[in-house]
């Protein structure tokens, strides 16, 4: 089945309603036809950019690739064989290690900045909780 979508106008001219077509719609997408009837509705649109509001951004991207490596890797088997905050925090702080050296007091503190502590499932660790060293 072919749909035509026509943009027309109505007036008055000597008392009786005329229509003019002002254009063919018909070769525009589906969605973009159906903001075209919202907009001429009355609805208002507005960027992506004014309605959203950003609250917090972390990086992430060098986590990840740390935590993939040592997955593959089989490292937390290495470490303890079965799961524990203790593995989980010793594993975070090896990341912590390789993605940016600091003192338990520094890399407790930089756990806060990025996702590691997050996705190691570590959120509520301070440097009192990290193994000696």
């Amino acid at each position: 089945m072919y749909a035509t979508h026509l943009l027309r106008r109505s007036y008055r001219e000597d008392g009786k309603v005329k229509n003019e077509t002002v254009g063919n719609l018909s070769h525009l997408p589906e969605p973009l036809i159906e903001v075209i009837r919202r907009a001429l509705h009355g609805e208002s649109f507005v960027p992506v950019g004014e309605r959203l509001q950003i609250v917090r951004s972390e990086p992430h991207g060098h986590v990840q690739a740390v935590r993939t490596a040592m997955q593959r890797l089989g490292f937390e088997s290495l470490i303890a064989s079965h799961s524990s905050p203790e593995r989980d925090r010793v594993c975070a702080m090896v990341a912590s290690r390789v993605l940016s050296p600091h003192t338990k007091l520094a890399t407790a503190r930089w756990w806060q900045s990025v996702t590691l502590a997050e996705e190691s499932g570590v959120q509520a660790a301070n440097e009192d909780d990290q193994a000696s060293g």
